[in-house]
C-alpha cells in the first residue's frame, strides 16, 4: 500500500479512535495530525534522492563467442561516453530530460548500436527509424516513428514533447517538423553501414530459403509455447548475430524528477511499415514522477503487454519496489508469454533494476559518485 495512502487511513482511524473522549479532543487530535501529514509531505525532511542515470544498447542473441574483442572494446567505449554524457548534465544540475536525451544522441551516433548511425536496413533496403522521450514529473511525451532522414531521433522526438500539441509524429510529417524546427537532417546513405546491410543480405537469403527467424522475415507467426520459466527459443534458422539493438536512457536528476527515452532502427527486413514498440508511450517508453522505463526486445510482445507502464503500475499501486516490478513482468509475464528482451528502469529514490531474458544485453549505470559501470552479458 502506498505510503500517501497508509497516512490517509491512518488519520481516518484516528479520528474515528478518538470521536468517544468529546468534540474538542477529537478536533485537536486532528489538527495535530494534519500538522504532522502536512510536514512529512514537505520535501524538504525528505532525503535527497540518489540521482544518475541508466542506459541500455539493445538485448538478444549476444554470445561470447560471436563478439570480437574489437567488437566488445568499441561497445563499451560507447556505453562509457553515453553514461559520461549523461551524467555531465546531471551533474551540473541539469534535469533527467536534458541527461537522457544526451545520453541517447551518444549511441545514436554510434554504428555499434541499431540507432541513428547504426540503424538496420528494411526489406526495401531503407533505414526507417522510431525514438520516444517522455518526462515523468509532467507526464508529457514525444514521439516519432518511420524517419529516414533524422540525423538524432531522439531529439526530434524532443521537439515534438516541447514545441507542438502532439504526443507522436510519422514519416514525412515528422521530417516536416523537423525541418521547421531545425533538427538535424541527413541524406539517407548517412545511416548505411556494411554490417547492417550484409545482415539484410543474410536476412533475405534466409528467406529465400523459408529458414528465417519471425523477426528477419517481416511475417508474423503464432510463437511457440515455452516451457514455464524459460523464454522463447528459435530455432536453428536463427542468425546468431540477432540482436534487439534499441538504445535507451532513464534519469533521475538532482531535483528527484525522472525521464526515459528509447531509440531504434526497427527489425532488420521489416515490411509494410511496422513500427515497434519504443516510440509507443507505455510499452516501450513510459516515466512517471515514481518510475521511469526504457525497453528492448521483441517490440510486439511488449506493446501486447505495455510493459514499460506495467512496470510502473506496479510500482504506483502495489507500492513494489522497482527491481521486483521489472523482474515480474521481464522474467514472469514476458517469459511466459514468449517474448524476449530486456529493459533499464529507475524509481524515484534513484534505485535500479535491468533485467532481461535473452543471452544479452548491452547495459550501464552512473550515479553521484561518476564511475561508470557497463555490461553485456548475465555473468561480468
Amino acid at each position: 500500500m502506498p505510503a500517501s495512502l497508509r497516512r490517509v487511513l491512518h488519520a481516518a482511524l484516528l479520528a474515528v479512535l478518538v470521536q468517544p473522549l468529546g468534540c474538542a479532543t477529537s478536533l485537536v487530535s486532528q489538527k495535530e495530525e494534519e500538522r504532522r501529514l502536512r510536514a512529512s509531505d514537505d520535501d524538504s525532511t525528505r532525503p535527497a534522492p540518489r540521482w544518475g542515470l541508466v542506459i541500455h544498447g539493445g538485448a538478444g542473441v549476444i554470445s561470447r563467442e560471436s563478439l570480437t574483442p574489437e567488437r566488445e572494446a568499441a561497445v563499451r567505449a560507447a556505453l562509457t561516453e553515453s553514461l559520461q554524457a549523461g551524467h555531465a548534465v546531471l551533474a551540473r544540475g541539469g534535469s533527467s530530460v536534458e541527461a537522457v536525451t544526451a545520453a541517447i544522441r551518444v549511441l545514436e551516433d554510434s554504428p555499434s548500436f541499431n540507432a541513428g548511425k547504426g540503424a538496420v536496413f528494411t526489406h526495401e533496403g531503407k533505414n526507417e527509424l522510431d525514438a520516444a522521450i517522455m518526462d515523468g514529473r509532467t507526464r508529457e511525451a514525444g514521439a516519432v516513428a518511420g524517419v529516414r532522414h533524422v540525423k538524432n531521433p531522439i531529439s526530434l522526438a524532443r521537439a515534438v514533447m516541447e514545441k507542438s500539441a502532439h504526443v507522436m509524429l510519422s514519416g514525412e510529417g515528422a521530417e516536416a517538423f523537423a525541418r521547421e524546427q531545425g533538427v538535424e537532417l541527413v541524406a539517407a546513405d548517412y545511416f548505411r553501414t556494411e554490417e547492417r546491410w550484409q545482415s539484410l543480405q543474410r536476412a533475405l537469403e534466409a528467406e529465400k530459403k523459408g529458414t528465417a527467424a519471425p523477426e528477419e522475415s517481416g511475417q508474423p507467426q503464432a510463437p511457440t509455447q515455452p516451457q514455464p520459466g524459460q523464454p522463447q527459443t528459435r530455432g536453428p534458422s536463427a542468425l546468431e548475430d540477432h540482436k534487439f539493438g534499441t538504445v535507451g536512457a532513464v534519469a533521475l536528476d538532482q531535483a528527484g524528477h525522472l525521464a526515459a527515452g528509447t531509440s531504434t532502427g526497427g527489425m532488420t527486413n521489416k515490411r509494410f511499415g511496422r513500427i515497434g514498440d519504443s516510440p509507443i508511450i507505455g510499452a516501450g517508453t513510459y516515466a512517471d514522477p515514481r518510475c521511469a522505463v526504457s525497453a528492448t526486445g521483441h517490440g510486439e510482445y511488449f506493446i501486447r503487454y505495455t510493459v514499460a507502464r506495467d512496470i510502473c503500475a506496479r510500482v504506483e499501486l502495489l507500492d513494489l519496489p522497482v527491481l521486483e516490478s521489472a523482474n515480474q513482468v521481464v522474467m514472469e509475464v514476458l517469459v511466459q508469454a514468449g517474448g524476449e528482451g530486456g529493459v533499464i528502469a529507475m524509481d524515484a529514490q534513484g534505485n535500479v533494476a535491468m533485467p532481461f531474458n535473452s543471452s544479452g544485453m548491452y547495459r550501464g549505470y552512473m550515479g553521484p559518485e561518476g564511475t561508470p559501470s557497463v555490461a553485456i552479458f548475465k555473468a561480468p
